[in-house]
């Protein structure tokens, strides 16, 4: 696999689905609709089959745990390419932007008074972070599976930011950043996240890795403010209208 692919693989070990099933190089995901990622199959490598009956494969999966059908794959790659070739458009309708940055970078250091990073989340994270304090299982499953760490920041006394942080391999993989509206613009981001590296190099972390919806402007702005750069794209892939009929009704 070249770099991108490796990088995906991280990503996905950092964000684990409830369920996870080979397909060839692919992995089927499903976590009860819980964010497009752990939801989406990731399409990187070889499926062992042609594109056109892996995808079958996908929509077989999916239909038989009520999601809808998608695949996560490398912008301008030639298997986006057979995936569009196979009648499956952008899911331009994804939530959260079907066009996502993955950035990498050097763990910064810099000042975190008034931040530390948690081994459980606090109920003030779950609420900061995931907007719940009573999560689902498989909010649960995804979020608090692995060497996971969670940032938060306090202000004025109470949880101001939160983040969440995953160590795979040397990587720091970053998610879930948040400030809550009425502490914006004081920094309390950039605070959190050096907390956050903190931890990640005391846990044996050399760099961080990242996510983000390239039409996230304030997010890319404040990680490239951090050192971070573009190591590529990924987009969301679903299937057009009749290309992928359930085959069990």
């Amino acid at each position: 696999m070249n770099s991108r692919e490796k990088l995906e693989i991280v990503c996905a070990k950092a964000w684990p689905a409830v369920v996870e099933e080979p397909l060839g190089d692919w992995t089927l995901r499903w976590a009860d609709g819980f964010t497009g990622r752990a939801n989406s199959t990731l399409a990187v490598g070889d499926p062992g089959r042609p594109v056109p009956d892996a995808l079958a494969a996908v929509c077989d999966f999916a239909h038989d745990r009520g999601i809808p059908p998608a695949v996560q794959v490398l912008k301008d790659s030639d298997l986006e390419r057979a995936v569009a070739a196979a009648g499956w458009r952008e899911q331009v309708e994804h939530a959260a932007g079907h066009q996502v940055s993955v950035l990498t970078g050097p763990l910064p250091s810099g000042p975190s008074r008034g931040a530390e990073v948690l081994d459980q989340a606090s109920p003030e994270w779950w609420d900061l972070a995931e907007n719940t304090t009573e999560p689902s299982s498989a909010q649960r499953h995804v979020v608090t599976t692995g060497k996971v760490g969670y940032g938060v920041v306090l202000a004025d006394g109470i949880t101001a930011g939160a983040v969440r942080g995953a160590i795979v391999d040397d990587w720091l993989h970053v998610a879930r950043l948040a400030v809550a509206p009425e502490f914006r613009r004081r920094g309390l981001a950039t605070t959190v996240l050096h907390a956050l590296a903190g931890w990640g190099r005391a846990h044996g972390a050399g760099k961080w890795i990242l996510q983000v919806a390239v039409g996230n402007a304030g997010a890319l702005a404040l990680y490239s403010a951090l050192g971070c750069s573009e190591h590529h794209r990924y987009r969301y892939w679903g299937p057009a209208p009749r290309t992928c009929e359930d085959r069990q009704s």
